[in-house]
């Protein structure tokens, strides 16, 4: 049996996961198997019942740093968000941007910064926990509802809507039909993975799946889909076809680009992606907006934005004044968080015709229920 000596450990893994044809397309520190994870850690206990977090910053630094039209590195920092795939695609920037500008031309405050910290749904309320930031952006409502029904929210509102796409392999070892229904396409991926473990097929890749197996909203999904249909390929003895691949969305969907394998990912990461990682997978099935505010489609990723408890917001003023903006909609003067939403389409699309990212939402969702 073929041997990788992965650069995270010197432990030597077997290299069952990985077709060995395919497995020098990418970098050798990118081959990832379970219990090895590439991002770095930092270990932050919550207090929701959910464990202890893995932070993928280290020593919880933010990614980056926004000023808005008043570029200053000075400049006081006014608000801390937490977020994954959308501060990756963008909209996190552009949504603090905004803000400060609409706070110092509209509401007279002098200039801040917002800080963006990387984390994904777990991580991110960690941090929002750990009073690491003032405000976390995250996809998982049954999460969310813990932080609320124990007093650590001060709000809780609705951000955008994001929209979860099962890709694949052009080749589609798994003979999936765009006409099937979610279910129908896992079903076909979990059978299809384990013929092709024991007899690979001679003219095209096996079917594999790419889980970023992380505690990410993304990865949560992926498994109610598995259980839904009774499977949980992670558990042990693990399905040899269920590759564990804990990177952030960017880099996992181009993973599974060069891997040829099937992978759920969300139309804000497509979107951000390059041409070259988009040619080489095909969108099998795509999350959809319902009429009005129903939420019907499984493959729907709502995107929630909690604001901390007053007293561990850095500045009160700043954050109340984001509930507001986040849920406004102006289209006469181009302003406020829902205004942006709409228009976004990033920075990785080159034709003529864009399409924004996510979709405003809805009207009256509420979460006190």
């Amino acid at each position: 049996m073929h041997l990788i000596t992965s650069s995270h450990s010197d432990r030597q893994l077997p290299q069952h996961r990985i077709p060995s044809r395919i497995v020098t397309s990418i970098p050798q520190q990118s081959v990832i198997y379970p219990g090895h994870c590439p991002r770095s850690h930092k270990h932050v206990q919550s207090t929701t019942g959910q464990g202890t977090a893995t932070l993928a910053t280290v020593d919880v630094k933010p990614r980056k740093t926004y000023y808005g039209d008043y570029h200053d590195p000075n400049r006081t920092v006014g608000l801390r968000i937490a977020n994954g795939g959308a501060g990756q695609a963008g909209l996190i920037g552009a949504w603090a941007d905004s803000f400060i500008n609409y706070m110092v031309k509209k509401k007279q405050f002098e200039p801040f910064a917002v800080k963006w910290y990387l984390g994904d749904t777990t991580e991110s309320i960690a941090f929002l926990e750990n009073k690491v930031v003032d405000v976390a952006v995250t996809y998982n409502e049954a999460a969310e509802r813990q932080l609320y029904e124990i007093g650590l929210l001060s709000a809780w509102v609705y951000g955008f809507r994001d929209h979860f796409y099962l890709v694949g392999p052009r080749s589609n070892p798994a003979a999936l039909d765009k006409s099937e229904n979610i279910l129908s396409m896992i079903k076909k991926i979990v059978r299809t993975g384990n013929e092709h473990s024991v007899q690979p097929p001679v003219d095209k890749p096996p079917t594999r799946f790419l889980s970023r197996y992380d505690k990410s909203a993304t990865n949560i999904k992926e498994s109610e889909l598995f259980i839904k249909i009774g499977q949980v390929p992670w558990a042990y003895a693990y399905s040899k076809w269920y590759h564990q691949y804990p990177r952030f969305p960017i880099q996992a969907l181009e993973a599974a680009s060069l891997l040829h394998e099937y992978t759920l990912s969300d139309r804000g990461i497509w979107l951000s992606s390059s041409a070259e990682v988009q040619s080489r997978l095909e969108i099998y099935k795509q999350g959809q907006d319902t009429p009005g505010d129903e939420e019907e489609d499984i493959l729907l990723n709502p995107a929630h934005v909690l604001v901390a408890q007053e007293e561990n917001i850095l500045n009160k003023s700043i954050g109340k004044a984001f509930v507001v903006w986040v849920q406004l909609y102006d289209a006469e003067n181009r302003e406020g968080g829902q205004w942006v939403v709409e228009h976004f389409t990033g920075f990785a699309q080159t034709g003529e015709t864009k399409e924004p990212l996510y979709t405003r939402a809805p009207s009256n969702w509420s979460p006190y229920k």
